[in-house]
C-alpha cells in the first residue's frame, strides 16, 4: 500500500528531494558560485516535471484518498511547473542587476510550486490546508527577499498578516465542516450534502471559499493584491500572477465540486457575487493607476472574477472554461511581464506606464507585441484573449446565468480602457526622456513567443479545448 502512495505523489517527493540536496550542496560547496547554475538547473528540472507529469495517465488516489492524481490535477500542475520554469528564466537577469539573485530563491520557488502541486491533488481538507500553507510560507518569503527594500519588507508584511488572516477563515470553515460532517475528506463531506447541507455546513463552505477567494485575490478578499504585486521583486510577482493563481482557482474548483457538488444551488451564488464584484473593482480601480505593476494587479482582480464566472455555471463545461481562461491567462501575463523586467531608464527599473510614451517610434517590434497582448488581456477579436472570455461567458449562459452573461460584457467594456490607455501611450503619447533599449534576449524571446499565441492559437487554441474537456471530466462526472 505504502509504495503504491509513493508512486503516485513521487513527482512531488523528486522536487521536494532535489531543493533538499540543493540545499545541502550550497552548505557544503559554497552558495555563490551555484546560484546560476542552480537557477538554470532548477528550470530545466521543473518543466521536465511538468514533461513526466503530462505523460501520466489513469486516476489514483493515496494516503487513503487525501491526494489525488487525476487529469484533473495533472493539467493544472502543467501549467504551473511550466509557469515557473518560464519564471525562473526571466529572473536571472533582473535579480543579477539588482543584486538579488540568492542562492534560496529556485529553492523557494521550488517549495512553493510543491506547495502548488499538493492542492490541486487534495482530496481531503487536511492535505488542502498541508499544500496552501507550504506554497504561503514559501510565497511570504518571496515577497520580502528584497530585504533592504522598506515597500518589498512591508509587501510581505502585508502578505503575512493578511495570509494568516485567511488561513484562519478556512481553518475556521473547515472545523465547521469536519463537526458537521464528521469527515475531512471530499467523498465524505460529499455523501453528508447528498441530500442538501445543514446551516452549520453551510457555514463552513462560506468560510472556506472566503479563505480561498484570498488566495486568488478575487474582491473583497483582494486587499493585499496591489501593494504585493508592487512591492515584490517583479519575477516574484510574476510567479504570483500566474502559477500561484491557477492552483487557488483549480483548488476552489475541486473543493466545490468534489466536496460539495451536491448543494451546487449555494455555492454558486456565493462564486457568481464573487465574480461580478471582481470582475467590476478590478476594471474601475485599475484606471486610476500609473504603475504598471499596480495596474496588473488590479487587472488579475478582474481577470480572477472572469475565471470564477466560469465556475459559477456549476457544469462539466464550466470547469472547462475556466481551465482554458486560466491557461491563455498564463500565457498572456508571462509576455507581459517579460516585457515590465527589461523597463529600465539609466539601468535602473521603472514602473510608471507614462515611460512607454511614444514607446513604438524607437521599439516598432517589442511595442506591437505588447499591443497584442494588451489586446488579448482586454479580449479584443480576433486575440486568443477573446475566445477565453468567450468560453466562460458561454458556460455562464449555458448554465441560466444570463444576468452574469450581461454583467461580465460591461465589465469587458471597462476594463478594456485602461488596456488601450497604454496603447495610446506608445503610439500618440507625448515624447518624453525614453526608457533604455536593452532588453535581455530570454525577456525578448518569451514576449514574442507570447504573442505569437496569441495570434496564432485562434486556428485550435494549441489543443488545450480538448485537454481541458477531458480534465473537467475527470472532476464533474
Amino acid at each position: 500500500m505504502l509504495a503504491g502512495d509513493i508512486d503516485v505523489i513521487r513527482p512531488e517527493i523528486s522536487l521536494s528531494v532535489y531543493a533538499m540536496l540543493a540545499l545541502i550542496g550550497g552548505a557544503f560547496f559554497g552558495k555563490d558560485r551555484l546560484t546560476v547554475p542552480l537557477l538554470w538547473l532548477t528550470a530545466v528540472v521543473l518543466a521536465a516535471t511538468a514533461w513526466w507529469i503530462g505523460l501520466r495517465t489513469g486516476e489514483a488516489a493515496a494516503f487513503g484518498g487525501m491526494f489525488l492524481d487525476d487529469g484533473y490535477a495533472r493539467f493544472a500542475k502543467v501549467a504551473i511547473l511550466l509557469s515557473a520554469a518560464v519564471v525562473l528564466l526571466l529572473s536571472r537577469d533582473y535579480l543579477e542587476r539588482q543584486g538579488l539573485l540568492h542562492f534560496e530563491y529556485p529553492i523557494l520557488i521550488v517549495f512553493c510550486t510543491v506547495g502548488m502541486m499538493v492542492m490541486v491533488s487534495a482530496g481531503d481538507l487536511i492535505a488542502l490546508y498541508m499544500g496552501l500553507e507550504l506554497q504561503a510560507l514559501s510565497a511570504y518569503v518571496l515577497t520580502a527577499i528584497r530585504r533592504d527594500s522598506v515597500r518589498s519588507t512591508e509587501a510581505g508584511l502585508k502578505f503575512f498578516v493578511l495570509g494568516a488572516l485567511s488561513s484562519g477563515l478556512l481553518l475556521y470553515g473547515a472545523s465547521l465542516t469536519y463537526g458537521y460532517a464528521g469527515t475531512t475528506a471530499f467523498t465524505g463531506i460529499a455523501q453528508a450534502v447528498a441530500d442538501g447541507a445543514s446551516i452549520g455546513l453551510l457555514f463552513g463552505l462560506v468560510f472556506v471559499i472566503a479563505g480561498l477567494a484570498f488566495k486568488i485575490s478575487a474582491a473583497p478578499f483582494h486587499m493585499w493584491t496591489p501593494d504585493v504585486y508592487e512591492g515584490a521583486p517583479t519575477p516574484v510577482t510574476a510567479y504570483l500572477a500566474t502559477a500561484s493563481k491557477v492552483a487557488a482557482v483549480v483548488l476552489l474548483a475541486r473543493v466545490v465540486h468534489e466536496a460539495f457538488g451536491g448543494v451546487t444551488g449555494d455555492w454558486q451564488q456565493i462564486v457568481a457575487f464573487l465574480a461580478v464584484i471582481s470582475m467590476f473593482l478590478g476594471g474601475i480601480a485599475a484606471i486610476g493607476q500609473r504603475d504598471i505593476k499596480r495596474m496588473l494587479a488590479y487587472s488579475s482582480i478582474g481577470h480572477m472574477g472572469f475565471a470564477l464566472m466560469g465556475l459559477a455555471a456549476g457544469t462539466a463545461f464550466g470547469v472547462q472554461a475556466m481551465l482554458i481562461y486560466m491557461a491563455i491567462y498564463v500565457v498572456m501575463n508571462l509576455g507581459t511581464f517579460a516585457f515590465v523586467l527589461s523597463m529600465e531608464r539609466d539601468g535602473q527599473p521603472v514602473t510608471d506606464i507614462r515611460m512607454l510614451n511614444l514607446y513604438a517610434r524607437r521599439e516598432p517590434l517589442r511595442a506591437l507585441a505588447l499591443l497584442v497582448l494588451l489586446f488579448s488581456l482586454a479580449g479584443v477579436p480576433p486575440m486568443i484573449g477573446f475566445f477565453g472570455k468567450l468560453y466562460v461567458l458561454r458556460a455562464a449562459y449555458e448554465g441560466g446565468l444570463l444576468w452574469l452573461v450581461l454583467l461580465g460584457a460591461v465589465a469587458t467594456v471597462i476594463s478594456a480602457f485602461f488596456y488601450l490607455r497604454i496603447v495610446y501611450y506608445m503610439y500618440f503619447g507625448k515624447e518624453e526622456e525614453p526608457l533604455d533599449r536593452r532588453m535581455a534576449p530570454v525577456h525578448w524571446a518569451v514576449m514574442m513567443l507570447s504573442a505569437a499565441a496569441m495570434l496564432v492559437g485562434v486556428v485550435n487554441l494549441f489543443g488545450i479545448e480538448s485537454l481541458a474537456a477531458a480534465a473537467a471530466a475527470t472532476l464533474v462526472n
